[in-house]
C-alpha cells in the first residue's frame, strides 16, 4: 500500500508583486514549498506530486528529481488542480493520498501521521484536517455529525449558528486514493465561479454512503498562509519566534532577540548565548557554551565548544573549540580555524587552515594557505595567491612569526619557526628556523621637499 501526497503550488500571488510562484517565497530562508515537502518526507511520504502553474519552470528547477510535477494550465479551482495529478494517482490506488497547500508552511509531521492513523482506523473515504481558531472569520466551518462530518460550510454560506463554530478547514485532506480518483471524475463546476472545488468531494462521498471524517490538529498554525508581503512578514516573524523558543527550551540563552534570525536547520548546543543581530543560516552547527554575536552571520558553518564569534561573518567554514573570532572578520568557504586560534580586527580568511593557538590580530588577508600551530601573523600580511591566471597555495610552519606587511608570493613554503622581517616580500621557500629579510637599500635625498614646496 502506497501513501502519496499532492501539493498544490500553482498560485501566482499577484499581491506579492513578484515574478515567482507564491510557494517559492521564503520563510526563514526556505521556500514555503520546502516546508511542506519536508513535512511530508519526515512523515515517510516520499511519493510526492507538485501541481505547478505560474512560472512552473521555477518549481521544476527547485524540486529537481525530488518530486514529480504536473502543470495546471488554467486556474479553475482546487479540485481542478488535483485533477491534473490524475495519472500520478492512478498509477497506484491501493493506499491513501494527502492533499496539501504549498503556501501553508506550518503543516507538521505529527499532524500528518496522526491524521492518517485516524483516517485508516475509521475507514474513512476522506478525512479533513482541521484546526480550532478563536477567530474563525473567513474560514470554512466543519459540520460534525455522529460518526463523522456532514460537510464544510463556507463563511458566506454559514448561518448564525454555524458561524459560531470554531473548528475550520485547513485546506489539507487525506483521501483513500481509489475514492479520490472516482470523486474527481464526478466533480462539476456548477457554481458562480465555474470552478471545481475539492471541498465538493465530501458531499460526493456522503452521497455515495462513504465515510467522511475530520482530524482536529493540536497545531492551529497549519492554517497560516500568505497572500501578501504583509502576510509573509507575519509568517517569518512567527517562525522566527517559534525557532527561538525551541532553542530556549534546549538551553540556549538570549538576552535580547532583536534582529536574531535562526533558520530551522540550525543546531545550537546548551549553554551557548546568542546576542542581538545574529543570523544563523542553513545547517550551521554550534557547540556548547559559545558566545555568538552581536551582529554576526554564520552560513553553513560548524563551530566547536566555547567559541567566541563577535561581529563577524563566516560561510562554509569549520571553527574548532576555543577559537576566538572578531570583531570584523570574514571567513570564507573551505576554511578551518583550529582550536584556540585568535583572529581579530579586519582579517579575511579564504580556503585556508589556521593552526591551533595561532594569532592573526588585525589587517591581514590569508587565501589558499596553510598555517601551523602557535604562529603569529603580523598586521598587513598578505598571501599573494593569484597571479591573474591561477591560484596557488602558501604554507607557514609551526611557531613562526610573520612580521608586519609581509607579502608571501604563492606558491611558497615557510618551514617551522621561521621569522620574517617587517616589509619583507617572500618569493622562495624558507627553511626551518630561518630569518627572512628582503628590503632594498634606503635612499635619502636631503632637501628634496624644499624644492617641491617652493614650486
Amino acid at each position: 500500500m502506497t501513501n502519496k501526497a499532492v501539493i498544490l503550488a500553482g498560485g501566482q500571488g499577484k499581491r506579492m508583486k513578484a515574478d515567482i510562484p507564491k510557494p517559492l517565497f521564503r520563510v526563514l530562508g526556505e521556500p514555503m514549498l520546502e516546508w511542506v515537502i519536508s513535512a511530508c518526507e519526515s512523515a515517510d511520504i516520499g511519493d510526492i506530486c507538485v501541481v505547478k502553474g505560474f512560472r512552473g519552470e521555477l518549481i521544476d528547477e527547485y524540486v529537481g528529481d525530488r518530486c514529480r510535477t504536473v502543470m495546471q494550465e488554467e486556474r479553475l479551482g482546487t479540485g481542478h488542480a488535483v485533477m491534473q495529478a490524475m495519472e500520478f494517482l492512478e498509477e497506484d490506488t491501493s493506499g491513501n493520498t494527502l492533499v496539501l497547500c504549498g503556501d501553508a508552511p506550518f503543516i507538521d509531521k505529527k499532524t500528518i501521521s496522526d491524521s492518517l492513523m485516524l483516517h485508516i482506523q475509521n475507514e474513512n473515504s476522506v478525512t479533513v484536517i482541521t484546526a480550532e481558531l478563536e477567530n474563525p472569520q473567513g474560514y470554512g466551518r466543519i459540520i460534525r455529525v455522529k460518526g463523522g462530518i456532514s460537510g464544510i460550510v463556507e463563511q458566506k454560506d454559514a448561518n448564525e449558528e454555524q458561524k459560531k463554530i470554531k473548528e475550520v478547514n485547513s485546506g489539507a485532506y487525506w483521501f483513500r486514493t481509489a475514492d479520490l480518483v472516482e470523486f474527481l471524475k464526478n466533480l462539476t463546476n456548477d457554481n458562480a465561479q465555474k470552478e471545481y472545488y475539492l471541498t465538493d468531494t465530501i458531499a460526493i462521498a456522503i452521497a455515495q454512503e462513504k465515510s467522511a471524517g475530520a482530524y482536529k490538529s493540536s497545531n492551529a498554525d497549519i492554517i497560516k498562509g500568505a497572500n501578501s508581503r504583509k502576510d509573509l512578514l507575519e509568517l517569518n516573524e512567527y517562525a522566527r519566534k517559534m525557532i527561538i523558543e525551541q532553542h530556549l527550551e534546549n538551553g540556549v540563552s538570549f538576552t535580547c532577540t532583536d534582529g536574531i534570525v535562526i533558520e530551522r536547520g540550525v543546531e545550537i548546543g546548551e549553554g551557548t548565548e546568542v546576542l542581538m543581530g545574529t543570523v544563523l543560516k542553513n545547517r550551521t552547527k554550534i557547540g556548547r557554551n559559545c558566545l555568538i554575536g552581536p551582529y554576526c552571520i554564520l552560513d553553513e558553518c560548524v563551530l566547536g565548544d566555547g567559541v567566541v564569534f563577535n561581529t563577524s561573518q563566516a560561510c562554509g567554514a569549520k571553527i574548532e573549540s576555543g577559537a576566538e573570532i572578531g570583531p570584523y572578520v570574514h571567513i570564507r568557504p573551505d576554511s578551518v580555524i583550529k582550536s584556540g586560534a585568535k583572529i581579530n580586527d579586519f582579517v579575511e580568511i579564504k580556503n585556508s587552515t589556521v593552526g591551533s593557538n595561532t594569532a592573526i590580530a588585525h589587517l591581514v588577508y590569508i587565501g589558499d594557505s596553510d598555517i601551523g600551530k602557535k604562529s603569529n601573523i603580523g598586521a598587513g600580511t598578505v598571501t599573494v595567491n593569484f597571479d591573474g591566471i591561477s591560484k596557488s597555495r602558501c604554507s607557514i610552519g609551526d611557531y613562526s612569526f610573520i612580521g608586519s606587511n609581509t607579502n608571501l608570493i604563492a606558491p611558497v613554503s615557510l618551514g617551522k619557526g621561521v621569522y620574517t622581517a617587517a616589509g619583507t616580500t617572500i618569493t622562495k621557500d624558507v627553511p626551518d628556523y630561518a630569518l627572512a629579510i628582503e628590503r632594498s637599500e634606503l635612499k635619502i635625498k636631503e632637501g628634496y621637499t624644499l624644492k617641491k614646496l617652493k614650486k
